[in-house]
């Protein structure tokens, strides 16, 4: 059988003009943020904000007029959109509700300080049935529990057990302060008690592969950060839901020049493959990136197709840091140029740059740091 084989700028191309990275931006406005995530399936939460929080910064390079506060609406007044566990804490569609009851049945039945959790669980239902929306701070079981990170509060404890039970959803925030009620006041009785469409194990696992190979674009069937989060599956499921999704023809095999082992991609995404097969066309855009983004969930493909290799030192201790505790890679046409370190200052509505570092010798031009400056000052008409 003929195999589709593709040089590593088509293949840049295909995964940049699937995430809206490429040419014309094609999400506008607030609409834009809920087709990108329903393309995406999910963008990742995170809430350290020194530029901007990692789920804004997705939007910010993708979205033509993007405010912070379109999200917040899609969020917590629209209820189009919902927190929840996909890849790590991230912002999903709330009509993906029912394809999760399967790790929401998982967190009844196991989970961190169960015994302490269900003791007060039904009071604390009682209590917001009857108040409303509730922080950790309204109530007051004080004492210490086991938790993922480190011992927190049972107040904090059982607010969460309840979300992950999908009892109760995030009503909204104030900071990053969250405020959960119950479920039922949220989303429609229909949609909160559907059946997963997904019934066996395997079905779930190719659901979540399928997905995750639509929210990069294309992946190789090995192991990734790209798939962290799919509760029980290793390496053997993983094979299974390929072979399953390729026989089934959702996903095709393609071959990238000078790359050994196969990529796949999603089947409704080959008239895009077929448009940067086609069309040489460059893009004039320069977009600063998540560190979080879904393009570069899978770091090794990064360094693969597009030859840069990314770390996000948020965590590495200072001095072996190489560059800087909160850095943008800088996207121009199809080539991470640089990055870029930025804090917000607050005062003048702006950011200021810490530092650029160059990729290359021959990006560090006069007209790709003026190219750089106009952004940023669109970048700041956006975020603040």
């Amino acid at each position: 059988m003929n195999k589709t084989i593709i040089t590593k700028k088509q293949a840049r191309r295909f995964i940049l003009l699937k995430q809206g990275l490429y040419g014309e931006k094609k999400f506008i406005d607030k609409n834009g943020i809920y087709e990108f995530v329903k393309q995406a399936g999910c963008i990742q939460f995170d809430p350290i904000d020194v530029c901007g929080k990692n789920h804004e910064l997705v939007l910010q390079s993708r979205i033509s007029g993007f405010k912070v506060r379109f999200l917040y609406e899609l969020l917590y007044k629209d209820r189009l959109l919902m927190d929840w566990f996909d890849k790590n804490m991230s912002i999903c569609l709330v009509e993906d509700w029912p394809y999760f009851s399967h790790e929401r049945e998982l967190a009844k039945k196991s989970s961190r300080s169960k015994a302490d959790v269900d003791k007060v669980a039904e009071s604390v239902l009682d209590y917001i049935k009857e108040k409303g929306p509730v922080c950790s701070a309204d109530l007051e079981y004080n004492n210490k529990v086991d938790w993922s990170w480190a011992p927190t509060s049972l107040s904090r404890a059982v607010l969460d057990t309840l979300y992950y039970r999908g009892n109760l959803v995030i009503s909204h925030k104030k900071n990053t302060r969250k405020y959960y009620d119950l479920a039922s006041r949220y989303i429609n009785k229909k949609l909160l008690n559907d059946l997963n469409p997904n019934r066996t194990n395997e079905e779930i696992y190719q659901w979540h592969i399928l997905r995750r190979i639509g929210s990069v674009g294309m992946l190789h069937n090995n192991a990734s950060y790209a798939f962290i989060g799919i509760d029980g599956m290793k390496s053997k499921e993983r094979n299974n839901a390929f072979e399953t999704l390729l026989s089934c023809g959702l996903i095709k095999e393609i071959i990238v020049d000078g790359i050994k082992k196969p990529f796949y991609y999603k089947t409704v995404d080959n008239h895009i493959l077929q448009k940067v097969i086609n069309d040489e066309k460059k893009s004039e855009r320069i977009e600063f990136i998540a560190p979080l983004d879904n393009v570069l969930w899978d770091r090794k493909l990064i360094e693969e197709i597009f030859g840069f290799s990314y770390k996000w030192e948020i965590y590495t201790p200072i001095k072996n840091r190489k560059y800087g505790y909160y850095v943008l890679p800088i996207l121009k046409d199809d080539t991470f140029i640089g990055r870029i370190e930025l804090v917000r200052n607050k005062i003048q509505k702006c950011f200021d740059i810490v530092n650029i570092w160059w990729e290359n010798p021959k990006y560090d031009t006069e007209e790709n740091y003026k190219k750089t400056q106009i952004h940023l000052k669109h970048f700041s008409d956006m975020m603040f």
